[in-house]
């Protein structure tokens, strides 16, 4: 893709934050199921929405918040693929991270536990600090010079 040219184009930004949003959820739920699934009897939406699962007293909150961090190296990743400019890593993590919030406020109410607010500000900062690096690297990978003089 050229960067010179940036065209305002709504629907592929729209497109471009479900998608991030769906492959957070998806691998955040892959590995709650490695992690916590295998610690509880049930494992129900509470362990990605509610506040009170993500805490360091108990083992299982310990694998929570293994599974939010771990999710956001992910999340990461999909964001060079996906977004594949390094300026706008922060605003698309950013808005994963509000939207996780506003589930969270609707699923169990406002978040008051600081454990829950420390996990997910460590998760934005990795997410974010990640795939602008990810995508930095990539941005200035070389361009293969033979491959273009060939087709001259």
């Amino acid at each position: 893709m050229f960067y010179g040219s940036v065209v305002w184009d709504p629907w592929l930004i729209v497109a471009q934050i479900v998608c991030i949003q769906c492959l957070y959820y998806l691998t955040l739920g892959v590995f709650m199921a490695m992690f916590v699934g295998t610690r509880v009897s049930r494992m129900t939406l509470v362990y990605f929405f509610d506040y009170a699962t993500v805490t360091i007293s108990t083992v299982t909150g310990w694998f929570v918040i293994a599974s939010f961090l771990l999710s956001s190296i992910a999340g990461a990743g999909f964001l060079v693929y996906l977004i594949e400019r390094a300026k706008k890593c922060l605003d698309f993590s950013a808005t994963v991270y509000i939207i996780h919030l506003c589930i969270c406020i609707l699923y169990g109410g406002w978040p008051s536990s600081i454990t829950w607010w420390i996990v997910n500000g460590t998760g934005l900062a990795i997410m974010a600090l990640l795939g602008e690096y990810f995508c930095i690297k990539r941005e200035l990978r070389e361009i293969p010079i033979s491959r273009l003089r060939s087709s001259v």
